[in-house]
């Protein structure tokens, strides 16, 4: 549980639903506050984490410490970031005093906006409208930690752990997956949050590559929007598109203008803060809403095949040369992606 104002209100009768409130304090579930009240499920999850006890924990949204209270008993630390200043009291409150004082710390902030500190792994319910960015973030990190076991809405978890040829294989399955390896851990039923969401949840393992792949992550995203403005079409018919050709000329003759050394720099650029940029709001749903079944880019319909020219060829030719030409993104795997990039930028063809 994170992020929000709580505003303590006073009982008015049998219209406020008792299951909204814990301690005293209210829950809103427009900020994204949904406490997990099975304390089942909360060992399951720690259980889950395969958390040793010289562990640095980092914890998302510790709402009313549920979590937090099972994560100090397995690890050396936590340290919780949590927006709310009346969690963050309750916090503090509920362990004044008990010998797991002194091993939690307490962040009060916005964890987009904190630079988190080191810490071995993270285990968090968190607030579902910030899912895609604090997972882009986490990914960003330095140095990288061992793994994250997060609790995101269910199909939004499916999305992060989808296969190629699955339905739900996105932009957002191919970006996590060249960081990370992705794993689902658990199902978990709205009836176990207090109050309860209008969806499913899932609990994902995130596991970050080690060494992080050598790929240039703007260079990398420009060109995995492009291969999923329409998934289901080929390759193909969507390098032929006006708009994409038009973008990807434009980008052609600025990098043909520069020094070769210039042009030639893309490739080793540092990318490390480019790749918390790579979680774009499309993906971000809070717990109550639901996904529509196409991720796919909106574009303006420019389909027409543009005039006959030599950068088409090249594009074109690009395809032919490493057999996409009828393939789709719905279909391809990580390192069939990484080598037709590797083809375009061979042929000069960049993304960024």
């Amino acid at each position: 549980m994170a992020g929000g104002k709580i505003k303590k209100e006073k009982a008015k009768g049998a219209r406020a639903p008792s299951n909204h409130y814990q301690g005293g304090i209210s829950f809103h579930k427009s900020k994204g506050q949904h406490i997990l009240k099975n304390p089942l499920l909360v060992d399951s999850i720690v259980q889950k984490s395969g958390i040793m006890s010289t562990d640095v924990i980092l914890e998302v949204g510790p709402g009313t410490g549920n979590l937090t209270k099972k994560l100090l008993e397995a690890g050396k630390q936590v340290i919780a970031i949590e927006l709310d200043p009346r969690m963050v009291l309750e916090l503090q409150r509920r362990f004044q005093g008990t010998p797991q004082s002194n091993r939690l710390k307490v962040i009060q902030g916005d964890v987009l906006k904190t630079d988190l500190p080191y810490f071995d792994i993270c285990v968090a319910n968190i607030p579902y409208q910030i899912s895609s960015p604090l997972t882009f973030k986490l990914l960003a990190h330095q140095p990288a930690f061992r793994c994250a076991i997060i609790m995101f809405q269910r199909e939004f978890a499916m999305r992060l752990v989808a296969q190629p040829g699955d339905n739900l294989y996105c932009r957002l399955s191919v970006n996590t997956q060249l960081y990370a390896r992705v794993s689902h851990l658990l199902k978990v039923g709205k009836n176990n949050f207090r109050p309860p969401p209008k969806v499913d949840s899932s609990v994902v393992r995130i596991e970050p590559r080690k060494p992080r792949p050598q790929v240039n992550a703007k260079e990398w995203d420009g060109f995995i929007r492009i291969c999923f403005i329409r998934k289901n079409k080929t390759l193909g018919s969507i390098f032929r598109i006006k708009n994409v050709l038009s973008l990807m000329e434009k980008n052609y003759k600025t990098l043909q203008a520069l020094q070769p050394s210039q042009s030639g720099s893309i490739d080793n650029a540092d990318s490390e803060m480019d790749i918390s940029r790579l979680g774009g709001s499309k993906e971000d749903q809070s717990m109550d809403m639901d996904y529509g079944s196409d991720d796919e880019m909106e574009m303006d319909e420019g389909d027409a095949e543009c005039e006959g020219s030599e950068f088409k060829d090249r594009v074109l030719n690009v395809l032919k040369e490493g057999n996409f030409e009828e393939k789709r993104s719905s279909k391809l795997t990580q390192q069939e992606f990484l080598y037709l990039l590797s083809l375009f930028n061979k042929a000069g063809i960049h993304f960024s």
